[in-house]
């Protein structure tokens, strides 16, 4: 049997500084990792990137292909937008898919593929009346969009943890999602 292949997409959010805990809690989960970035969160990572592709074992995309390029990736089984930031939240909710990060679930999602995200922004962020809808119409394409409880409850500004974000949760919304 073949292991199932998980597009980890990380935005520019706190814990995408330890985006190899994500990867490494999903290859303990049974997944073939493939990660993709915002380019600000690829900047993040420029001068360690090789180390996140030889973790992974995969290419790390975070821009879109050339039309004569070939995608480099495995198909995918499965996707999780984790941390999502506010500002990925609202671009993707209002149909704008202008980086790779938002341009692959957001057409994933209506090709059958499990799509999940899980933000990570604070309360003010979060009050902002654009992340309600944007919720709501990632809800309503068929995104699982862990929030609250089920999820991550948005810190305080200035008072949140990136390196205690729960990557089990974020998992096993997608186990839910692919029933596995």
């Amino acid at each position: 049997m073949t292991t199932p292949v998980l597009y980890l997409i990380a935005c520019a959010a706190g814990p995408t500084q330890y985006i190899d805990d994500g990867v490494r809690a999903a290859q303990a989960d049974g997944w073939d990792v493939c990660l993709i970035l915002t380019p600000s969160a690829a900047r993040w990572w420029e001068p360690r990137m090789q180390e996140l592709v030889e973790l992974t074992g995969h290419p790390v995309r975070s821009r879109y292909k050339l039309p004569w390029e070939t995608d480099v990736l495995p198909k995918a089984n499965a996707m999780l937008m984790a941390p999502m930031s506010c500002t990925t939240l609202n671009k993707w909710g209002a149909g704008i898919a202008d980086t790779v990060a938002i341009g692959i679930p957001s057409e994933a999602v209506h090709m059958g593929v499990p799509v999940v995200a899980m933000p990570y922004f604070n309360q003010a962020q979060g009050a902002q009346p654009a992340v309600t809808r944007s919720i709501a119409a990632l809800r309503e394409q068929g995104v699982r969009v862990l929030d609250g409880q089920e999820g991550y409850a948005s810190h305080p500004p200035k008072r949140g943890n990136p390196k205690a974000y729960p990557w089990g949760k974020a998992l096993a919304g997608v186990r839910s999602q692919v029933g596995i």
